[in-house]
């Protein structure tokens, strides 16, 4: 029970802080967690994990309109990215 107190916490306390950081400093794409990613406008849960997922499986990322690539990210979100994200 403890564990899983701990981890609503931790969650909680995630998304009120991490949305703080993402606006200080560019987030980037090649190193980011799915949490983190959460962070950038236009990327939910399902987009971050598949960010993640297509990362681990064709390389980094060389260009931001890499992201493309990705199911769900146009051409709209990757220029909404632009001041929020980099390599």
């Amino acid at each position: 029970m403890k564990t899983l107190i701990h981890a609503a916490l931790f969650s909680l306390l995630s998304f009120t802080t991490l949305p703080v950081l993402a606006q200080d400093t560019p987030v980037n794409i090649n190193e980011a967690s799915v949490e983190i990613l959460t962070t950038l406008p236009g990327i939910g849960a399902v987009k971050a994990q598949a960010i993640v997922d297509d990362r681990k499986a064709n390389g980094d990322y060389k260009s931001l309109e890499d992201l493309t690539r990705v199911d769900g990210i146009g051409e709209a979100t990757v220029a909404n990215l632009s001041e929020n994200a980099t390599l």
